[in-house]
């Protein structure tokens, strides 16, 4: 029997007290500037379906009256999802590749060949180089779900690092923590309007701590991020920590939180891409409210090490519910996130791979398993969050 005492385990340690407002203004600030400290890479294994724990807690709430722990009886978990999490668990997103379309490449006459070895400057002469296309205006906010998705070229124009979201609708959204635009506050459930203000601005922090915080993003423990989950929600906390700590295909953090591999890949540009919006909804009974937020982030990559190289794009889709209750009449902590459901889809990630990272694919990298579900459109916010099986197959990131 050995003697060495265990290592201290992440998902035993204390919750970290709740950033103060101005620290989660500062920590707004600090995100939307492209700020953030270097992050430590993760171990390895890697996560991507529902925790059957949770499923199984979810059904064991729903026979004894409790939800997550709290509120009113839970209705049946649905059928799982391709990637899932607790509790829509009951939805949860999934996972897709990108394949890449080559084009033939034509061949000159021989007349042409001829004309062109002789003089050049007959073909080339005059000829100005066509400039990219000017930006198009920025799309107004999101504040409803759309109803189709949107449109694009037949042939996109390539990324690249000076515009690294060439191409893609994204090139319209709005960018980073300033994209998330809360909806007028107004007392809801029994609450106060600056109960809901103060719900809907923690809704917010988490979003940028867990999807654009720049030191998450490269790798690095959402510990901010942590910090707003509700302390006495034990089992979801707990559940993070060891996703985080030792992520499989069982324990998924990336259904919550986006990191990519630093020794993998890095994030061209300071700027995420952001669309989605957020509503308010009161509970089942008074003193309760829901937050319901529905946001797609576009990441643009390059190959660590490389100064320039190809430019690929991540999308992730995430759908999540939290709610926000009076002490006085439910379990929980005043100001914290309790998570109610989520769900999540990405796309241009390998398959099959479980380590606590998303894989984008490059033209001369591919990994994981080959596609062999439905082809989808990353873009279209019309679409259900993580009902597809299988590995997907995108039609353009």
């Amino acid at each position: 029997m050995s003697t060495v005492p265990p290592p201290e385990r992440p998902d035993d340690r204390e919750p970290q007290p709740s950033p103060s407002d101005e620290q989660l203004d500062a920590f707004l600030r600090n995100a939307a500037d492209g700020g953030g400290d270097a992050a430590p890479k993760e171990p390895s294994a890697r996560a991507r379906m529902v925790t059957e724990r949770l499923r199984a807690q979810d059904e064991a709430a729903a026979s004894g009256g409790r939800r997550w722990g709290r509120k009113k009886p839970a209705p049946p978990a649905q059928p799982p999802g391709w990637r899932t999490g607790p509790a829509w668990q009951e939805m949860n997103g999934g996972r897709s590749r990108r394949r890449q379309i080559k084009s033939a490449v034509g061949v000159l006459v021989a007349v042409a060949v001829a004309v062109l070895v002789v003089k050049p400057s007959l073909v080339f002469d005059g000829i100005p180089e066509e400039p990219l296309a000017a930006a198009e205006p920025q799309l107004p906010a999101e504040t409803a779900p759309p109803t189709a998705a949107p449109g694009g070229a037949a042939l996109p124009e390539e990324p690249t690092h000076e515009r690294p979201f060439l191409g893609s609708p994204a090139e319209r959204w709005a960018e980073g923590a300033g994209a998330i635009e809360l909806p007028p506050a107004r007392a809801t459930g029994g609450m106060s309007k600056a109960d809901v203000e103060l719900g809907l601005r923690r809704t917010k922090s988490f979003l940028v701590a867990s999807n654009i915080d720049p030191a998450v993003l490269r790798g690095a423990r959402p510990e901010q991020a942590l910090a707003l989950l509700d302390p006495e929600q034990t089992d979801v906390y707990s559940l993070f920590s060891r996703a985080l700590r030792e992520p499989s295909e069982k324990y998924d953090p990336l259904t919550l939180f986006t990191r990519f591999d630093p020794d993998e890949v890095r994030l061209v540009g300071p700027v995420v891409k952001v669309r989605g919006h957020m509503k308010v909804e009161a509970g089942d009974d008074p003193g309760l409210f829901r937050v319901h937020a529905d946001y797609t982030f576009v990441y643009p990559l390059a190959k660590a090490g490389e100064g320039g190289g190809h430019v690929e794009r991540t999308i992730v889709r995430r759908q999540i519910t939290v709610e926000f209750a009076d002490p006085e009449h439910y379990e929980g902590t005043a100001g914290k996130l309790w998570v109610n459901s989520y769900a999540v889809d990405s796309f241009n990630d390998s398959c099959g791979v479980y380590d606590g990272y998303f894989h984008p694919e490059f033209p001369d990298t591919v990994t994981g398993d080959l596609p062999t579900g439905a082809v989808v459109d990353p873009y279209d916010r019309t679409a259900p969050v993580g009902e597809g099986t299988g590995c997907r197959e995108v039609i353009r990131t």
